[in-house]
C-alpha cells in the first residue's frame, strides 16, 4: 500500500503539545497556503505559528536496466540556481502517492515503470511547513506514450551511476534534500543487496524496513 498509510500518526509522541486559540489563512496560491495561528503553549503561555500549508508530494529515484539513475536538471527560481535532482512533484488533491510518483516520472523523464518500490517518507521543513514527500524507486523504465511536460518546465535529462551520485552529493553539486535522501538510501540497499536490486530480484526476508 503506497498511500498515507506509511504518514506517521500525527498523535503518536510524546511531546507537549500545542493547542489552537486562533488562526487566520492569509495566503492561498496555487501551490501552499499560509497560515498565521494564536496557539496555547503546554506550560500554559501563547505563541504565534505561522505555517506553509502543503498538500504533500512524491519523489522517484528512476533506476535504468544498467543500474544508473535518471536525474533531471532544472532552474529552481526560488534559489536563483539551476539544480540536480531527482524527479519529483506535488499531489494533486488526494491524489495517491504511488500514482503522483508515476506521474511526474513521466510528464519530466517521459518514461513509465513497471514497478515502483516504497523507500520511506519525510517531512521536508517541519518548523514550519507540513509538506511530506513520499520516496518511491522505479524500475524496468520504458518509453511513456503520450506525456506532456508542464509549459512552466525546461528540464535536462542525465544517468549517473551511484558512485557518481555519491561524488556529486559530496561535491556540492546535488544539494537537493529529496534528492540526496533518495540517492543515499538506494546507494545504501545497493551496498547491501548489490545482485537483487540490480537485477529487479525479490529482497531476502529480514532486510531493514523502508528500504524498498
Amino acid at each position: 500500500m503506497h498511500g498515507d498509510a506509511r504518514r506517521p500518526d500525527r498523535g503518536d509522541n510524546a511531546s507537549p503539545r500545542e493547542e489552537k486559540i486562533s488562526g487566520e489563512r492569509v495566503y492561498a496560491g496555487r501551490v501552499l497556503s499560509l497560515e498565521v495561528d494564536r496557539v496555547r503553549l503546554a506550560g500554559g503561555g501563547e505563541a504565534v505559528r505561522e505555517v506553509v500549508r502543503h498538500p504533500g508530494a512524491a519523489v522517484v529515484v528512476p533506476v535504468l536496466d544498467d543500474g544508473r539513475v535518471v536525474l533531471v536538471r532544472q532552474f529552481r527560481y526560488a534559489v536563483g540556481e539551476t539544480l540536480l535532482e531527482l524527479p519529483a512533484g506535488k499531489r494533486d488533491g488526494g491524489e495517491d502517492p504511488a500514482a503522483c510518483a508515476a506521474r511526474e516520472l513521466a510528464e519530466e523523464t517521459g518514461l513509465q515503470a513497471a514497478s515502483l518500490e516504497y523507500l520511506t517518507g519525510f517531512y521536508t521543513a517541519p518548523g514550519f511547513t507540513d509538506e511530506f514527500i513520499h520516496c518511491f524507486v522505479a524500475r524496468g523504465l520504458t518509453p511513456a506514450a503520450g506525456t506532456v511536460r508542464d509549459a512552466d518546465e525546461e528540464l535536462e535529462l542525465l544517468a549517473v551511476t551511484i558512485d557518481e551520485a555519491r561524488r556529486l552529493i559530496a561535491s556540492g553539486e546535488i544539494r537537493d534534500a529529496k534528492t540526496i535522501i533518495g540517492l543515499l538510501l538506494l546507494g545504501a540497499a545497493e551496498i547491501q543487496y548489490p545482485r537483487q536490486l540490480l537485477d529487479g530480484e525479490a529482497l531476502p526476508a529480514g532486510h531493514p524496513p523502508g528500504v524498498v
